[in-house]
């Protein structure tokens, strides 16, 4: 794989929601056992985020992304003329496709619904991008997941996003995702795993940053109102900052290019 981006001896960046000035609860009750995240964080605090393009050379376009051990691969081919037996459209077309590697999770097998998350990722990049800029033609996203390390389908997009733009396709903006768990009475954003498999429910948001517009909102589980309110604004906060880093990231490749 060839990259165009900083040297990996560069610390990835976070894009971690601001911390709410107000005046919190307590996040345990008298009594409970104090709990920690497995990999140290704090409950708002994601992940930093690794982002590369140009990590397929035959591609049109790819990206590589990593969170933590959540890592991430994504092809894009095309615009290519649509098969003959599909009828024309003065719209273009997105293929999407989300597999994992056997070797993704410790027990083979045990992933997420490829069929369902290739469905979300379509429908989630769709929106984003300017689809009168390639009439009867199809632009194919092939996602692959290395490793499973969880909130895979919020990398997954992020980093297929970034893939498109370094193909040339034409969007609106960025799409960046984050996810949120409810574990118990405490919110946790960008969870791993280990966080996702205890989860009480589950809220992600897929948007774009600089226009401040959801493609996708998917809530699973029991949520109050004002649960899901503050669940919401730390998403597009973070959301907001990984969308920086994706662009600080094209910008980088770009001026690599340029020096070359």
């Amino acid at each position: 794989m060839a990259g165009r981006a900083s040297s990996a001896s560069t610390a990835p960046p976070t894009y971690s929601p601001s911390p709410n000035q107000k005046k919190r609860p307590p996040l345990f009750k008298d009594g409970d056992l104090d709990w920690v995240r497995p990999d140290g964080r704090g409950f708002h605090q994601c992940r930093p985020a690794f982002f590369r393009t140009g990590a397929v050379n035959a591609a049109a376009g790819s990206a590589y992304a990593e969170f933590g051990n959540t890592k991430v691969i994504v092809s894009v081919f095309g615009p290519r003329e649509s098969k003959k037996a599909m009828m024309y459209s003065d719209m273009g077309r997105l293929n999407c496709s989300v597999s994992y590697t056997t070797y993704a999770t410790a027990v083979r097998g045990q992933v997420s619904d490829q069929k369902e998350s290739s469905s979300m990722l379509h429908k989630a990049l769709e929106g984003a991008i300017r689809l009168e800029t390639f009439p009867k033609t199809t632009v194919d996203v092939f996602a692959l997941v290395l490793e499973s390390g969880g909130s895979d389908f919020p990398v997954v997009l992020s980093c297929a996003s970034l893939a498109l733009a370094d193909a040339g396709i034409m969007l609106y903006d960025l799409v960046a995702a984050v996810s949120v768990s409810c574990l118990g009475p405490n919110l946790v954003i960008d969870p791993i795993s280990e966080e996702e498999s205890y989860q009480d429910g589950s809220l992600m948001i897929t948007c774009m940053p600089s226009r401040y517009e959801v493609t996708q909102l998917t809530i699973t589980g029991e949520w109050s109102i004002a649960r899901i309110n503050e669940a919401m604004q730390l998403c597009l906060d973070a959301c907001s900052k990984l969308g920086k880093v994706m662009r600080s990231c094209l910008k980088e490749a770009a001026s690599a290019s340029e020096e070359t």
